[in-house]
């Protein structure tokens, strides 16, 4: 990796660890020897939730770092950082910093903003970084804020990137690996809840493909194909999963919320299994983190608190019935179910009182439903573990089969490979936290085979959103479960055969170096300008007027507002807002349709932007109806529309390699 980046990502990484040494403390009494690893993802949504309020109030975001690095500093010199408890944190430090540089040299290799969602995450990352006020400003809609778009975890990366003094361009290659390094460590730390052994089984759900991949590879399908085609396998659906969304690079909500769906798993087992241990003050804290994890979801990725809402609510009724036999007893047993979900509400209140989104239309059922080998081909995995688990209850039980029956008549085939394991886990009673997860997995990817949520996708992609948005929570769950269940099937075999004790060692360091050797060693090059962390570096090769111009741009210091051209979703045309930060009039049209539902504003935006550029009477006051203060003209709006500006109206101040951008006069 060159040298330039080297001390960026030095800094992103002290911030962390400033961040995670400030909170392991508070943690310690509760968590016990998983203190260190749930420091991890609660110092990241704690310091989120600080720059978050401090955005609210105008006030500057560094401001959050100081508690944590007082706290680290004050229990230093208390001598709580023991050379034993340093020693038994470095387990954690390894199990974030391995997958962080697992990502960082992906993201080397596939560093820029180009494709996919990329130029949206970009502009929105960009946009809060320039401007950290809350709401953030829209990049794509003068005028307008993000309230109507899950902004939060655009909002973490940007904060950690003016905290690090990492430019936005950089903090976008620097937010997957964060992500997966978080989520690495939070589903490790489940693994020690779940497991006597092999505690490392239940990380493997954010790296083992789906069974279409396999597919895919069997048929001889080039890498893109392989990647592209095993989600989407479902018809008419996105199926992703988590190794190819972090392959993908998309830095896109349902990915950023990928580590607070684990650690949210984490707490509430942690809640199940050892709730009568603790004492009365670790419950409360238990509780208030748990419910701050629920509370950022709504604005990490509102899909996912529609899933881990009734999932808290779940294991909150199971800690209550196991605890507390249902009573309100002087264990607080209730505490869970009770003070999470309004202490979730209240953790971001001023967010949901500031949403502005059109939100869902409804609910309908689902007229044509998944074909059943597209089904397995997503789910086949899990399903044939879970159902393999199952095996003695179907023996003892074989009239519980019956359950496929009704799902196979109404015309609905694929629920019916979700409906029989959930009867027979249901039928045992036991709900350990193992089986808990499977039931809840299961009954999600088996609701989705019944109804959607209707938004405005279309008829022909009505269920895109709920398949895409749900099955990743079922992936975390159903993962989760199934490989505990292979763990323990390793645990009792192991105990027959036996397994040396310096094989068990050596193992997680194979495991760390094939990780690190693979992105070398496996062609994952889209073929889009590399080895770099800098998204906007090909620039400067590919549109060298645009590079200069849009660094110009991230220089100039106030509140501007630009007009570029408008040329549709997943296009170059929105290219300056999104590398600038600086909002534009209109950019990607669709993608505001989506947030705002308001299509004949967004198409009298990009009719307004058309007139600037083209009628010169009308320039300098539509120009002002929009307090627009920049005016770009480049290759793409000389390509896109006849541009004739009145230039003696307006001041030139920047013209280099073909580009020129002008100031509105006020």
């Amino acid at each position: 990796m060159t040298g330039e980046f080297i001390l960026p990502v030095l800094f992103w990484l002290a911030v962390i660890k400033v961040l995670h040494l400030g909170t392991w403390p508070t943690l310690d009494r509760t968590f016990g020897s998983l203190a260190a690893a749930a420091a991890y993802p609660a110092s990241v949504l704690l310091f989120t939730l600080g720059t978050w309020y401090l955005g609210l109030l105008g006030l500057p975001v560094w401001l959050a770092l100081l508690p944590f690095a007082g706290i680290a500093a004050w229990m230093a010199s208390r001598r709580f950082y023991t050379r034993e408890r340093l020693r038994s944190g470095l387990t954690w430090d390894l199990a974030f910093l391995v997958p962080f540089l697992f990502m960082l040299e992906v993201r080397w290799i596939n560093p820029t903003i180009s494709y996919a969602e990329k130029f949206m995450d970009h502009a929105i990352l960009a946009s809060i970084m320039r401007q950290p006020v809350v709401p953030p400003l829209d990049p794509w809609y003068a005028g307008g804020t993000l309230d109507v778009y899950y902004y939060l975890g655009y909002w973490m990366n940007g904060a950690l990137g003016l905290v690090a003094g990492v430019p936005s361009t950089v903090a976008f290659n620097l937010a997957l690996p964060t992500v997966l390094g978080l989520s690495v460590v939070a589903l490790y730390a489940l693994g020690h809840l779940l497991l006597d052994r092999h505690r490392w089984l239940p990380v493997l759900a954010l790296f083992i493909p789906n069974p279409s991949a396999i597919y895919h590879i069997i048929i001889g399908d080039s890498w893109f194909d392989v990647l592209w085609g095993s989600t989407r396998t479902i018809e008419n659906t996105i199926n992703e999963y988590p190794i190819f969304s972090m392959l993908w690079g998309d830095v896109h909500p349902h990915v950023m919320s990928f580590f607070n769906q684990g650690f949210l798993i984490f707490l509430l087992v942690f809640a199940y299994m050892r709730w009568g241990t603790l004492s009365m003050r670790g419950r409360a804290l238990l509780c208030g983190l748990a419910a701050l994890s629920l509370g950022s979801m709504p604005g990490l990725n509102s899909w996912d608190v529609l899933v881990y809402a009734p999932v808290t609510l779940v294991f909150g009724l199971l800690v209550w019935w196991r605890s507390g036999n249902l009573a309100f007893d002087g264990e607080r047993s209730w505490m869970l179910l009770t003070t999470v979900p309004p202490l979730a509400i209240a953790a971001y209140l001023p967010f949901y009182l500031q949403l502005n989104s059109p939100g869902i239309g409804g609910i309908a059922i689902v007229p044509t439903p998944s074909a059943p080998v597209e089904f397995l081909l997503v789910h086949g995995f899990f399903l044939a573990v879970i159902i393999a688990s199952c095996a003695a209850d179907i023996r003892r039980r074989p009239y519980l089969l019956a359950a496929a029956v009704p799902f196979v008549l109404a015309g609905y085939p694929a629920a019916a490979f979700a409906a029989v394991p959930l009867v027979y886990l249901l039928a045992r009673r036991r709900f350990t936290a193992t089986d808990t997860l499977a039931i809840l997995g299961l009954a999600i990817i088996l609701v989705t085979e019944l109804v959607y949520l209707v938004d405005n996708m279309g008829e022909t992609y009505f269920r895109m959103n709920t398949v895409f948005k749900f099955y990743l929570p079922a992936w975390f769950l159903l993962g989760t479960a199934s490989l505990a269940v292979i763990g323990e099937w390793a645990k009792n075999a192991g105990r027959e055969r036996g397994m040396p004790a310096g094989t068990a060692r050596v193992l997680p360091i194979i495991a760390a170096v094939i990780l690190l050797v693979a992105p070398f060693a496996i062609n994952i090059d889209f073929g889009y300008g590399s080895h770099t962390l800098d998204g906007a570096a090909y620039l400067n090769g590919q549109h060298p007027g645009d590079a200069a111009a849009i660094a110009f741009l991230r220089e100039l210091p106030g509140e501007e507002i630009l007009i570029e051209a408008e040329g549709g979703d997943y296009t170059y045309y929105s290219r300056v807002s999104s590398f600038s930060g600086i909002p534009a009039i209109i950019g990607m049209p669709f993608h505001e349709y989506m947030w705002r539902g308001d299509e004949g504003r967004i198409g009298e935006r990009s009719a307004d932007v058309r007139a600037i550029y083209e009628q010169p009477s009308r320039t300098v006051e539509l120009a002002r109806a929009y307090n627009a203060t920049l005016l770009y003209v480049g290759e793409s709006e000389r390509d896109r529309y006849r541009v004739s500006l009145p230039t003696e109206a307006l001041e030139l101040i920047y013209e280099a390699d073909g580009v020129q951008i002008y100031r509105i006069p006020a």
